[in-house]
């Protein structure tokens, strides 16, 4: 099979691989075109381009998606199959001409969590098991008739990165698993069938990280994991942003929510509706990532 590939960030760059290792032709790579960043704005290449010119595979960087000019690159590639991870969404155009369609890697159990964040929201929801999902693409958004799926289950101390790390590593060899059934023939999918359990995974915006101290300090704890190590849920402290990536919780009765204060032992803790959640890695405002223990050292108390 002649495989075009579409990605972008490092969770795509693990699919790659192992499509490249297991002996798959890629004739091309599609990601974003190179971006200024740094302190010197100088262009950055995308993860996904890095890995493609490490192993000599052509790289298309196509600002519009349906220019004439990309789709005639496209077609002369005659490719059989189309894999897409981490990439934004494709126009019909360019999903629905290959023979046998395009293939996606989701990193959620469709029809559960369907949307930009599933990582982050899965988390933030308290759940305890999610996984990857390889569904073929139609029209609307994560909706195609799945694949194959493979879950995973989510530890009380794993947080957005860990996560990310072990369903990229999972939904690269769910990957293979799909292209090796593909090239055997074997297209046999299941339609997607939404029941009311199940739950969205929109983009993360401001508000969300925004920590409400209303909320039992078991969703206020899901809620930091669900936004570390980004983008980071945030609260005012002495009229300044304070972050917090990590911590822990003890359960007490009748505390009053919104209480920040050093207690005793000079730990720094925040009271939310049925106890107090005791921050571990925090970053002020204008101020790097720190041990608490060092914000604590630093207030003015």
């Amino acid at each position: 099979m002649k495989i075009i590939f579409y990605g972008t960030p490092q969770f795509a760059v693990a699919s790659l691989e192992k499509i490249i290792e297991n002996g798959f032709e890629v004739v091309a790579v599609v990601t974003a075109p190179d971006k200024p960043a740094g302190r010197g704005m100088q262009l950055h290449q995308s993860d996904v381009k890095v890995c493609a010119l490490k192993h000599a595979i052509p790289v298309l960087q196509p600002v519009n998606l349906k220019a004439p000019e990309f789709i005639a690159q496209l077609e002369a590639l005659k490719p059989d199959l189309q894999v897409i991870i981490a990439f934004r969404m494709l126009p019909e155009m360019v999903w629905n001409f290959p023979p046998l369609g395009t293939m996606n890697l989701h990193a959620s159990l469709l029809p559960n969590y369907r949307g930009a964040a599933p990582i982050n929201r899965a988390i933030m929801n308290g759940e305890t098991h999610t996984g990857v999902t390889t569904f073929f693409l139609k029209h609307a958004i994560d909706t195609g008739n799945i694949l194959m799926q493979k879950e995973v289950e989510i530890l009380e101390d794993d947080d957005v990165g860990t996560l990310h790390d072990k369903l990229m590593t999972i939904g690269a060899d769910l990957v293979v698993e799909s292209l090796r059934k593909i090239e055997a023939g074997d297209i046999a999918t299941t339609p997607q069938i939404v029941l009311p359990e199940h739950k969205h995974a929109p983009k993360i915006f401001t508000q969300d990280c925004e920590l409400n101290w209303n909320m039992s300090v078991q969703s206020i704890h899901n809620q930091i994991r669900g936004l570390s190590p980004y983008p980071g849920a945030l609260t005012k402290y002495q009229d300044k942003i304070l972050k917090i990536y990590k911590g822990y919780y003890l359960l007490e009765e009748n505390t009053s929510p919104g209480i920040f204060e050093v207690d005793s032992t000079k730990h720094f803790r925040i009271s939310g509706s049925n106890g107090w959640y005791y921050p571990t890695l925090v970053q002020p405002e204008g101020k790097r990532k720190m041990p608490v223990q060092d914000f604590v050292n630093g207030l003015k108390i």
